[in-house]
């Protein structure tokens, strides 16, 4: 879960329609050159190219767009058994970044694929959808949601306008459906038969529609954090809710065995409160209630994260906001430098290409007054579902369409105490890919791999011996 409304994060998708893959590529494919990695670190022993596609598969003539790739070669022993393609969520996090950064997390599988991954188009160095300054932004961010229909309109508005004034050209051909055919594209430049593929949250839709599209092509694919492609926005807004309660829920009763050096969930809210009003100077910048929701929905996706959230309360509480603003930074993309990465701006891009489903901000700000009632800290976001409603490109229904027989079975992973894609969504996307295989991993936190020995032994045998797990397998 990515910010559109703190909770509208990974895409939102409703079974119906049908998604025609790309025509069949006859020409001979054109190798990829790969080369050293400029302005990344760390960098060693990676790789880097750019894959050139059209920028709209109906017109495979006209113009293209560049898809950024970074690679890090098999380490051995054993025999190569190709590549393995990652996409690490979002929409709009950018895995060139991230697979240099975490590679080390994948070494076991680093022996015998390639690690690869990619910036999806409108994404970072693919082409990045760009909005607002970084003054701008850090206003919107600041400021964004709000229960007023009248200034939660103004503001979406805003911010999709700046999207079309800066970005407008690549809007329309962002969604997921454009990016599983680059993927296809990227499986011949890459010399594989079959895509094997590990995508996790919004890598879950992304991975489940490639192989929607290209069955046959399809190699051994995990799927880790699973959406559930059939919620729309509103709902999904009410699940996440759900979901990032119980985790804070679970965060709180942690907290209070290791004598929690607050007052449970009376003073956080009650900093929330006091935030509206009388926001926190950190240097010359201001922790809003806003920005003190976002940290605390960034320190809920790992269990690992959880001192560091007390310890922001806690200091927050006694007036220094500094550690709710890292971690809202950190949910937000904001670099060293104060500049921001493309992932919310490309995010909304792609949630809203990706369905025509389109809530009005009084149905959003109506849910969310709802939800508020029970869940004071995390309800407030789901005002921004309605994001859609003002943004400037229509969406496509055919990225809704999960049906992948044809294919080898499909490993789809569940957390139960996911509060970003709450477990609910992975049988059910289980089911809807009519080749998929469930494992549930019982515990905390968003993505469950490199969390649990006997999920990694497990992911592991399917990726490197095609064992595939038993359907209905449950990890402690």
């Amino acid at each position: 879960m990515r910010r559109l409304a703190a909770l509208a994060a990974l895409l939102a998708l409703c079974a119906c329609g049908s998604a025609a893959p790309a025509p069949p590529m006859t020409a001979t494919p054109v190798e990829l050159a790969w080369g050293p990695c400029e302005k990344l670190a760390p960098a060693a022993g990676f790789q880097c190219a750019t894959m050139r596609v059209p920028l709209d598969y109906g017109k495979p003539g006209g113009a293209t767009i560049g898809i950024a790739m970074i690679r890090l070669r098999a380490t051995g022993p054993g025999a190569k058994i190709g590549s393995l393609v990652f996409n690490f969520g979002g929409p709009g996090g950018s895995g060139v970044s991230t697979l240099a950064d975490a590679a080390a997390a994948f070494r076991t599988l680093g022996g015998r694929y390639d690690l690869v991954s990619f910036d999806p188009r409108g994404v970072e160095r693919s082409e990045g959808v760009r909005c607002l300054d970084p003054k701008r932004f850090e206003a919107f961010l600041s400021a964004e949601p709000t229960l007023d229909v009248a200034v939660e309109t103004r503001l979406l508005t805003e911010f999709a306008q700046a999207c079309k004034r800066n970005s407008g050209p690549i809007l329309p051909y962002v969604g997921t459906l454009n990016a599983a055919k680059d993927m296809e594209v990227m499986r011949t430049r890459l010399g594989d038969p079959k895509l094997n593929f590990f995508g996790f949250s919004y890598g879950t839709h992304l991975g489940a529609l490639y192989a929607t599209l290209y069955p046959g092509s399809t190699g051994r694919m995990v799927l880790d954090s699973a959406l559930d492609p059939s919620v729309g926005l509103l709902e999904q807004a009410r699940t996440q809710t759900k979901g990032f309660q119980r985790a804070y829920d679970n965060y709180l009763a942690d907290c209070a065995r290791q004598d929690c050096p607050f007052n449970g969930n009376t003073a956080v809210v009650a900093l929330i409160e006091r935030l509206k009003s009388h926001p926190l100077n950190v240097q010359g910048r201001l922790v809003t209630a806003d920005v003190a929701r976002t940290g605390i929905v960034e320190a809920l996706y790992s269990e690992m994260t959880w001192p560091l959230l007390t310890q922001a309360i806690a200091s927050a509480i006694g007036g220094d906001g500094s550690g709710l603003l890292n971690l809202s930074d950190s949910y937000s993309g904001r670099q060293p430098d104060g500049t921001y990465t493309t992932l919310q701006s490309s995010l909304t891009a792609i949630l809203c290409a990706d369905t025509t489903d389109r809530p009005s901000v009084e149905e959003s700000v109506e849910l969310a007054k709802a939800l508020t009632e029970k869940s004071p800290i995390f309800g407030p976001d789901s005002a921004s579902a309605g994001q859609c409603s003002v943004w400037p490109v229509p969406g496509d229904d055919r990225n809704r369409h999960i049906d992948a027989r044809g294919s080898g079975p499909i490993v789809v992973v569940g957390t139960t105490n996911d509060p970003a894609t709450p477990y609910e969504w992975a049988p059910k996307l289980a089911q809807q890919l009519g080749t998929g295989v469930l494992l549930t991993l019982k515990g905390e936190g968003h993505g469950a791999y490199g969390q649990n020995s006997c999920i990694d032994s497990l992911i592991n045998d399917y990726f490197l011996q095609g064992k595939t797990p038993e359907d209905g397998s449950v990890c402690p």
